[in-house]
C-alpha cells in the first residue's frame, strides 16, 4: 500500500472529506494547519489529529538528519547551485529561502518514508525536487478533477 501525505494547500483548497488508505501526515502541515486556525474550535481539532497520529504512529515528524539535509537543500537554492540531477539552480533570495523552509521539511519527511506527497505547490517542489527528489502529485490529478 502507497504512503500518502498531503501538503497543507490541499487541506485548504480541497478539505479532504475521507483521508486515503496509507496516508501519513506530516507535523510540518499540522503545525501550518494549527497557524492557520480560525479559532480555537479548530486549535483543538488539529490537537486531536495530532494526538490520533501520534498514538497510531502515523505522524511524520522531522527527525535530525531531514532538518541536516533540509538545511544542505536550502544552502544549495540559496546560492543557485548545479544539483546532481538538473542543471544550475536560480538563487533564492532570503525572504524566498524562508518561505520555503517548512516546504523543504515536509518535502524531506516524505521523501524519507517513500511517500507520495499531494501538492498544488509544484513550482516550490520542483526547486527543492532538485536536491530532494520526492515523489509529488498534484490535487487535481489524485482527486480525480482533471
Amino acid at each position: 500500500m502507497p504512503i500518502i501525505t498531503f501538503d497543507t494547500c490541499i487541506f485548504i483548497s480541497y478539505q479532504p472529506s475521507y483521508l486515503p488508505k496509507g496516508f501519513r501526515m506530516t507535523a510540518v502541515v499540522l503545525q501550518e494547519l494549527t497557524v492557520g486556525a480560525s479559532d480555537y474550535t479548530e486549535v483543538k481539532y488539529w490537537n486531536e489529529v495530532r494526538k490520533a497520529r501520534e498514538k497510531d504512529g502515523t505522524l511524520l515528524v522531522p527527525n535530525g538528519e531531514d532538518w541536516w539535509i533540509a538545511g544542505k537543500v536550502l544552502n544549495s537554492l540559496l546560492r543557485g547551485l548545479k544539483a546532481e540531477n538538473a542543471g544550475k539552480t536560480p538563487k533564492l533570495s532570503a525572504d524566498e529561502i524562508q518561505r520555503i523552509t517548512r516546504d523543504v521539511l515536509i518535502a524531506r519527511t516524505a521523501k524519507r518514508e517513500n511517500a507520495l506527497l499531494i501538492t498544488d505547490n509544484i513550482a516550490d517542489f520542483n526547486k527543492i525536487k532538485k536536491f530532494c527528489d520526492v515523489k509529488t502529485q498534484n490535487g487535481k490529478d489524485f482527486f480525480g478533477l482533471s
